[in-house]
């Protein structure tokens, strides 16, 4: 049985695609990688579960504003990716777009800190003009989670890019399979129509990884009154197995609810394994239940519970389901 060509690559090259120093030393460290996908499977774990919330603002911080392009003394490969990726924003922008979107990204850096970011590949200036636009009334931790996403989406990109300029210049003495060199150049053309049509759910599903790296139900729990994580709360996932279907409104649901595991959050309010990693998830009624009573003695809930349901179609998906904490108030999300 022949192995693997397998690719190997360093920290700056990892740092190119991906502003976080602790990011590109996770993925050097994980390299080298036998395809592009095992790279992006390794990428989302190390972004989503690793990196800490600094690492994710130095990211933001590597990216040139959205509408200006690096300085045409910037030589740098991310500099140069930035600049094209921006290509189609710069060549549909009018004085007055670039105008009005540079004072809207004054407003948002204001408002929450970091730069606006976008995937901006294949965009026009109004269309990341009005996503700004439409993000800017989102609460602070929710437009980070998104900001995070859209990071992890130019990550794809720029590891795409960057399997395919290896490929290009691997000796012939030990080509890398010419199959690979193609998948890179599609998923760039896909990622690409998945920003001006396609669903994120779809491609999502199209490049699920068969091997996955985290349980497909997790959680975390941020103190919207402290503006910090929600440490030390205990955390219950649960599963309906009861004699219907489905739990219904006004019905005794006792003994319908069969535990999948539980667990405490982390410093970074982020609950540990609370099932077993599998490639697809039982379709079904999940809940999961925190312990806010214990965390916060002095608030309104005893405890919180988040029911949500998994369908047959989305069984390859991943559902992460955070809660958003006050004394007084919680609210959730699904993300991803």
């Amino acid at each position: 049985m022949g192995t693997k060509n397998m690719m190997e690559f360093g920290e700056d090259e990892f740092l190119a695609c991906c502003g976080s120093t602790r990011f590109a030393q996770e993925m050097a460290k994980a390299s080298p990688f036998s395809s592009l996908e095992e790279a992006i499977v390794a990428a989302r774990d190390i972004w989503f579960n690793i990196v800490d919330v600094n690492g994710w603002l130095q990211a933001f911080s590597a990216h040139p504003q959205i509408g200006s392009s690096p300085s045409s003394s910037s030589h740098s490969t991310s500099a140069q990716w930035s600049k094209g990726e921006q290509s189609t924003a710069l060549a549909t922008a009018t004085s007055s777009s670039l105008q009005e979107l540079d004072e809207w990204n004054a407003r948002y850096k204001e408002k929450f800190g970091f730069i606006f970011l976008i995937c901006a590949s294949g965009r026009s200036t109004d269309e990341i003009l009005a996503e700004l636009k439409k993000r800017y009334p989102n609460r602070p931790i929710v437009e980070f989670e998104i900001a995070a996403g859209e990071q992890m989406k130019v990550t794809e990109l720029r590891l795409a890019k960057l399997f395919s300029t290896k490929t290009n210049d691997s000796s012939t003495g030990n080509p890398y399979p010419e199959a690979v060199s193609k998948k890179a150049e599609d998923r760039m053309s896909i990622i690409g129509g998945h920003l001006t049509a396609a669903s994120e759910s779809s491609i999502r599903k199209t490049y699920q990884s068969p091997t996955q790296t985290r349980p497909p139900i997790t959680t975390h729990v941020l103190d919207v009154s402290r503006g910090s994580p929600g440490v030390g709360i205990e955390v219950q996932l649960e599963v309906w197995k009861g004699p219907q279907p489905r739990p219904l409104f006004g019905d005794p649901d006792t003994g319908g609810w069969i535990i999948q595991g539980s667990s405490v959050t982390d410093n970074d309010g982020r609950s540990g394994q609370l099932m077993s990693i599998v490639d697809a998830v039982d379709p079904g009624i999940y809940r999961i239940s925190f312990n806010t009573g214990k965390y916060c003695p002095g608030g309104f809930f005893p405890y919180v519970s988040i029911v949500f349901e998994i369908r047959e179609s989305q069984k390859l998906e991943h559902f992460h389901v955070p809660l958003l904490l006050s004394p007084f108030s919680f609210t959730t999300y699904r993300g991803s």
